[in-house]
């Protein structure tokens, strides 16, 4: 019992953080309203009531009663008060900052300006907007003093300004826009250091866009504010304007300057969100006028979610057969419509097959290693501090448990059981596992994370016909019929991308420095065909043989493979040279640190439209957002590299078992993609299975990163 309540704990540590909740009053909801209509009559959030009524994402009915924060309500009336005293006062008063405020929101709240607000806290120059500081808020009598004051003191300092990331966008592409490295990007902006989530707002150093300056400053409607002369003076004309696929707050509000706030002011019905076809009231001008298409009512209801509190019996007892859950959880994470073609017509849509009752047994082993943490005397939160292994391993297990937690609300028929694998790179305890009988029985095993490790339960297991699947390792797997390897190896990725080039009927030449031996090895042994340019004596590139390579009727792929940065310049140079008179891209085969620093122009690399391979993908996709989202909801942050993995992997191995076919089966005949991940799995000529699902990336000419076709 000792055992398994250290895990719960350390789990929920990680996964769960508590939280206080201060009174609440009681609503009853009327006919046709909303959750975010009463959000906003209450002046609190969606969120805030549904941590109060989980069952509210499901949709409110008429005399349903919700419990309302009533604390955060009276704060915001008792500042609002002191905001309208002072202002019209001209006496300067005091604001303590509260989690998810802004800078922005704070200067429109009191009607004030940027640099009256940091004359007054200069600490937000070089700290940023903090939860828990106290401001001064000054007087709109003495806002103008401020600001000169402001401006005599911090003349020549750089402003600091906020970029909003917008779908596919990188930090690579992010830092280049504003003259900045990464480092000093991730350091403004911690929670960014392991992914960027569209719609987040990042704090950058350097001029501010010119778009942000000329867009109109417009503030939330109240009645004392709609008689300035400004707004008074100034007509505006609206015309009617049609939602086009994808098309979010966030681009509508670059495309006619309105925030959120306006828009939804002119069009009541996104309180339920944008959607596609929708016609809205928006300013004219910005534009040209097109004509409306009327657009069918979808047959298929939206995609609904909803969050459930945190998991108290994440793991079941390894003495007790597991037990289905059903209830709660997020209604749809993933692409999980129909088992039909998707656009891509190699990639299949996974559903529960109609009939498919049968009940199924996954099994995760993942090294927690419970009995080292239970030695150890540092404490858990010490240990969190230091142990990477420990940390991979429970953001892979948070993204298993938000599968697991989509498997329960899809009622698929699955039976899950978790184990300590508890792994070194040259031992497990496997074979005791096995020995209680507690594997051979699984329709699917994913884990243990050490490919020695995977190997030598695949090899235990390959009697009782068990797939096992290694959800980590990229190492060359030995040949075992029932080991299915998830990441593509090395080799696979870079086979990937030059069967793409030769399928455009490319013309390949490589320039790679004479320290890369090993790729000119791969290359010379595995891509027939490919020309190399030549390099100088002192190891530099010969321009003039490299020019007379590229063909002026083909698209020429330059693959380049170096970290000299001078070498990188001058391929550079002569590649958009040859733009004058030929097709060029620029290929890489894995990433190249060389490329993210200052030296080298990132808009010489995008004219060039850097290409690459990739096991993951960078996707906008509904069905990704939605993810994110959950997953951000539930573990109050956004899911890493391994987090994703581990969704994605354990909920592709669930979809396959209720497809009616062995897991076996499926990886013979099937394609997925999840949310970062593609499993295209063959069966190796020496025996075992792979994954050859790999994606083409490249920079396109808005500096975003799209999948080539």
């Amino acid at each position: 019992m000792k055992y398994y309540s250290t895990l719960f704990l350390l789990v929920f540590f990680v996964t769960c953080s508590a939280f206080s909740q201060g009174k609440a009053i009681k609503y009853t909801v009327s006919s046709g309203e909303t959750v975010n209509q009463i959000a906003q009559k209450f002046k609190v959030t969606p969120f805030d009531i549904y941590e109060l009524n989980p069952d509210a994402r499901n949709g409110v009915k008429p005399n349903t009663v919700l419990l309302i924060p009533a604390a955060s309500n009276k704060n915001t009336d008792k500042k609002e008060t002191a905001a309208v005293k002072s202002t019209s006062n001209g006496k300067a008063t005091t604001h303590e900052v509260q989690p998810k405020e802004t800078l922005f929101g704070l200067e429109k709240k009191y009607g004030i300006s940027d640099e009256a607000l940091k004359a007054a806290n200069p600490f937000l120059i070089t700290d940023g907007l903090q939860p828990g500081q106290t401001l001064t808020i000054p007087g709109k009598g003495a806002a103008p003093k401020a600001a000169a004051t402001s401006d005599k003191k911090q003349k020549g300092a750089e402003k600091y300004v906020y970029h909003d990331v917008a779908p596919k966008e990188t930090k690579f592409g992010i830092a280049k826009q504003y003259g900045i490295s990464i480092e000093e990007l991730e350091k403004k902006n911690p929670e960014i250091v392991t992914s960027l989530p569209v719609g987040y707002r990042l704090t950058i150093k350097g001029t501010a866009p010119k778009t942000e300056t000329a867009a109109p400053v417009t503030t939330a409607a109240k009645p004392e504010e709609t008689k300035k002369p400004a707004e008074s003076k100034k007509a505006v004309s609206y015309m009617e304007y049609q939602v086009k696929p994808k098309e979010t707050f966030y681009s509508l509000g670059r495309v006619f300057h309105l925030t959120q706030e306006e828009l939804t002011a002119l069009n009541p019905s996104l309180s339920e969100g944008v959607k596609e076809g929708m016609v809205l009231k928006v300013p004219a001008g910005y534009v040209a006028p097109a004509p409306i298409i009327a657009q069918a009512q979808p047959t298929e209801k939206p995609v609904q979610t909803s969050v459930e509190k945190p998991v108290e019996k994440a793991i079941e007892k390894p003495t007790e057969k597991p037990v289905e859950s059903t209830g709660g959880g997020i209604k749809i994470v993933d692409k999980v419509k129909s088992e039909t073609v998707s656009a891509d017509p190699e990639i299949v849509e996974l559903s529960k097959k109609r009939g498919q009752n049968e009940r199924k047994k996954v099994v995760l082993l993942l090294p927690f290693n419970l009995a080292k943490l239970q030695s150890d005397t540092t404490g858990t939160a010490a240990r969190l501090k230091t142990d990477k292994f420990l940390n991979m391993t429970l953001d892979f297990y948070s993204g298993a448990m938000m599968a697991i937690d989509s498997a329960r609300t899809l009622k698929l028929p699955i039976d899950v059981a978790i184990y300590d694998s508890q792994e070194t790179k040259t031992t497990s305890n496997i074979s005791s596992l096995i020995a209680q009988n507690k594997l051979q029985e699984a329709d699917a095993v994913v884990g243990p994370f050490y490919q020695n490790n995977a190997e030598s339960t695949a090899n235990s297991l390959r009697l009782y016909n068990v797939p096992v699947i290694s959800p980590l390792s990229k190492d060359v797997a030995n040949p075992i019929d029932n080991l299915y390897q998830t990441i593509p190896s090395n080799d696979m990725v870079r086979n990937a991308i030059f069967d793409y080039m030769r399928a455009k009927n490319g013309n390949i030449v490589a320039v790679v420095d004479k320290k890369k031996e090993s790729v000119i090895s791969y290359i010379k042994q595995n891509q027939k065909g490919v020309v190399f340019a030549a390099l100088t004596e002192t190891g530099g590139l010969d321009v003039a043989n490299l020019k007379s390579l590229l063909l002026p009727t083909r698209m020429n792929y330059v693959v380049m493979e170096t970290g000299n940065t001078a070498m990188i310049k001058t391929v550079i140079k002569a590649l958009t040279d040859a733009q004058k008179t030929c097709q060029v891209q620029l290929v890489i085969l894995e990433p190249n640190s060389t490329l993210d620093t200052d030296e080298i122009s990132f808009d010489n690399l995008v004219k060039l439209k850097l290409m690459y391979p990739s096991v993951t993908r960078d996707s906008d996709d509904q069905s990704v957002s939605i993810f994110k989202k959950e997953y951000k909801l539930k573990n109050k942050a956004y899911p890493n590299t391994y987090a994703t993995r581990g969704f994605d992997v354990t909920f592709d191995t669930m979809m396959r078992l209720v497809q009616g076919k062995t897991y076996q089966e499926t990886a013979d005949l099937m394609t997925t993609q999840q949310v970062d991940n593609k499993f295209q799995f063959y069966k190796k000529e020496d025996g075992g299975h792979a994954n050859k699902g790999v994606y083409i990336l490249y920079y396109d000419s808005d500096l975003t990163l799209k999948e080539a076709n």
